[in-house]
């Protein structure tokens, strides 16, 4: 087995490769499908694109999780950012402030099995999401 958990600090494009194949890497020594490798990697990809479109530095945290009878892999993107003004409208398909498709918070959201998202105006914004491997 691989490293259990790690941390990437994101302030370039290069940081996200980098995040990404570190927690490709860590799911499949837990033994998730490709598939399910594929939507990690994205999920870890659009969290640490948002750290840099609107905080420009932050981190992605990723770590082994669970018991003897289920295993999973947690992220954890946390910024010093602007925070989010309105969250359920950030969680809306479509919804962008950057001009992008809006489809990367939303996204994530369907794309792990679990999803929370905690954010204060001038603070930052921290995102935890969670694969469970079935």
């Amino acid at each position: 087995m691989a490293e259990e958990a790690f941390e990437v600090p994101i302030g370039s494009d290069g940081d996200i490769l980098v995040a990404r194949s570190r927690g490709r890497a860590l799911a499949a020594d837990l033994g998730f499908s490709s598939s399910d490798l594929a939507l990690i990697a994205t999920s870890i990809s659009e969290l640490a694109r948002n750290i840099l479109r609107y905080a420009r530095t932050g981190e992605i945290a990723v770590e082994a999780i669970g018991t003897d009878h289920r295993r999973g892999v947690s992220i954890v993107a946390r910024d010093k950012g602007p925070g989010i003004a309105d969250i359920r409208k950030a969680l809306q398909d479509g919804f962008s402030t950057s001009g992008g498709l809006g489809l990367g918070l939303p996204g994530v959201r369907r794309l792990m099995d679990d999803f929370e998202i905690i954010s204060e105006l001038g603070h930052g914004t921290t995102v935890t999401v969670k694969k469970w491997n079935r």
